[in-house]
């Protein structure tokens, strides 16, 4: 199978989440109502890393194949959502920002109580599979080439240190890239990472640019249930689309312009 798959994103899973991080979030009887209907429909989750290898060539999709990702870390990924993830025995993806996370590496600037490492081991202990997302979550087109390599690379080296594994997929901060930082991820050994867009991804999108939808607070089961299904996405995110637009001009813009000031330094 080579259509388009329903990546879906996810954040904080808690009920009551901090301020910063509440209109990403989902409730945890939102989750499971998700969980279950994913279960009843005939879904089946995938881990980032089978989809990619699937799309390389190097294994086959089921008939209905979703992925459930999480980014940043957040603690309630373990407390809510491993547990309805486990109740179907399902497949997900958590994108862990090193530095965000409880433990030797918390660089500060986390929006919410984060994972320890000990929940991260015992979350790919259960199957899910761990990937990167920087190290203190920056805007990566806005980095400079050192800071942009330091983000990638310690990501991956911290992660592969704690869990004995190196990491294979990224998700970027913001869902902001450009192709200066999709090849430092490639370069840093990632072999596929994901991006916002809220479409459905599909094959020809590359490895290291793949959309997801997001989930959020007001996704109601009905609309969830049309992500899913690749109903209405377009219609779903008109507005924020438009904006993403309008603010990629912008972003490249200040890209250009941070690059000539650093060079006359």
């Amino acid at each position: 199978m080579s259509g388009p798959v329903p990546i879906l994103m996810y954040h904080a899973v808690g009920p009551r989440p901090a301020k910063a991080a509440y209109g990403l979030s989902v409730s945890p009887e939102a989750f499971a109502e998700q969980m279950a209907l994913l279960g009843e429909r005939g879904f089946t989750p995938l881990t980032t890393a089978q989809l990619g290898a699937a799309w390389r060539g190097d294994g086959t999709l089921p008939r209905r194949p979703v992925l459930i990702t999480f980014d940043d870390g957040y603690e309630g990924v373990h407390r809510h959502a491993l547990p309805a993830l486990a109740r179907h025995g399902f497949a997900a993806t958590v994108f862990v920002s090193t530095g965000w996370l409880r433990g030797p590496y918390d660089a500060g600037g986390a929006l919410d109580t984060m994972l320890d490492w000990d929940q991260v081991r015992e979350l790919a202990a259960a199957g899910t599979e761990i990937g990167g997302h920087s190290h203190t979550h920056p805007q990566m087109d806005q980095l400079a080439d050192d800071e942009l390599w330091f983000e990638t690379r310690r990501c991956r080296e911290i992660i592969s240190q704690e869990l004995g594994a190196r990491p294979v997929s990224f998700a970027y901060p913001y869902g902001y890239s450009s192709r200066r930082v999709r090849r430092t991820v490639r370069e840093a050994g990632f072999a596929q990472s994901l991006a916002v867009r809220n479409a459905l991804a599909q094959r020809c999108q590359g490895p290291y640019a793949l959309a997801r939808v997001t989930v959020r607070r007001t996704t109601g089961i009905e609309e969830f249930e049309g992500l899913v299904h690749g109903r209405s996405v377009a219609r779903t995110f008109a507005g924020s689309r438009v904006l993403t637009k309008g603010y990629a001009v912008v972003r490249r813009a200040r890209a250009v312009g941070r690059k000539v000031n650093r060079s006359r330094v």
